[in-house]
């Protein structure tokens, strides 16, 4: 017969090991980022969709632009969670389909890239991964041409969120026509310091800005402060003061090397050829023109700060352990939610 003393300590040290057993269960739930998340349960994940930016970028060219900038678009609000991918609900407005996200395109793509994914490792990689993978992979493919911009380690293990909130984007996203001061504020709030948000502006030398956002440098009247050089090409591609939204009116961000991420913009906005208000501001404040003109005079200081500050974003408050989900299609949560 099992003395009282026997029993007793049997019960305790039956609890203690599931105690021990749930700390380590929690542990192993949530390891947060690291590199290589995945190699134990979809090894070729990173591969897999270095692959498709690549098939894509060589279909279409402006994928990769496309993809850096929802990096941006989806990790400075609240967190790199891909809320940025969700459609909009009979309850609330997506963050995709508000005005601030005018321009974004190319989704179909990151769908293309889940679908990859997931045919090797069915609800294994999130969408938020997905999505910062592909914008890394992205700068790879713009920042030199042929394919061979430095390679960028980013850690993995985001999980995806479950809301897309439209008004809250305001609080969180910079705006092209806000002061530097707020800008700086927003990015400081991610913990991205001044020299990282001058780099990370330079992603502004590649692909175009929509007549939409740089017509009011234009008319009523033209802002002195532009390049008359500069001023004529704008005209010519925004030849009205109130252009069409859905009309393909755009002015190349960088018209030298239009294609390549560069420092390329670094020079124009020094020679007033930027074409937003915070290009501008950027060239002449004095808490970033120092940056400025350093990061024009030398490409590899630009990268190694773009790289630092990248990382930095998208490592902005991410969902991880058992927070939200694995989304198995990027627009939409998964149907038990």
């Amino acid at each position: 017969m099992v003395s009282s003393k026997a029993l007793c300590f049997f019960v305790l040290f039956s609890f203690s090991a599931i105690a021990l057993q749930s700390a380590f269960a929690d542990h192993e739930e949530d390891v947060g980022l690291v590199m290589n998340f995945y190699k134990d349960t979809c090894p070729q994940a990173e591969e897999i969709i270095r692959e498709q930016v690549k098939l894509l970028y060589k279909r279409h060219k402006n994928t990769a632009f496309s993809w850096l900038r929802n990096i941006f678009h989806d990790c400075a609000v609240q967190s790199c969670d891909a809320s940025l991918l969700l459609d909009s609900t009979r309850r609330e407005l997506s963050e995709k389909e508000t005005d601030r996200s005018f321009g974004l395109r190319n989704f179909r793509y990151l769908d293309t890239i889940k679908e990859a994914v997931e045919r090797e490792c069915p609800g294994v990689v999130s969408c938020a991964d997905i999505l910062v993978l592909s914008g890394r992979d992205g700068v790879v493919a713009v920042m030199n041409q042929p394919l061979g911009g430095p390679y960028i380690p980013l850690k993995t293990g985001r999980r995806d969120g479950r809301r897309s909130r439209a008004e809250i984007l305001e609080q969180y996203l910079p705006d092209h026509n806000e002061s530097i001061s707020s800008v700086l504020d927003k990015f400081g709030a991610m913990g991205i310091d001044t020299p990282g948000v001058v780099a990370l502006l330079g992603a502004h030398s590649v692909g175009r800005t929509h007549c939409v956002k740089l017509v009011h440098r234009l008319y009523p009247e033209v802002d002195p402060a532009l390049h008359p050089d500069h001023v004529e090409h704008m005209l010519h591609k925004c030849p009205d003061a109130i252009p069409d939204p859905k009309a393909v009116q755009y002015v190349r961000n960088d018209r030298g090397t239009p294609m390549i991420l560069d420092n390329n913009y670094y020079r124009n906005i020094l020679d007033n050829k930027g074409l937003l208000q915070v290009d501008h501001q950027l060239a002449n404040d004095k808490r970033t023109k120092s940056y400025v003109k350093k990061m024009a005079k030398s490409q590899d200081y630009w990268a190694s700060e773009f790289s630092r500050a990248l990382t930095i974003l998208t490592e902005n408050n991410p969902l991880t352990g058992t927070q939200g989900e694995i989304r198995k299609q990027c627009n939409v949560v998964n149907k038990h939610h």
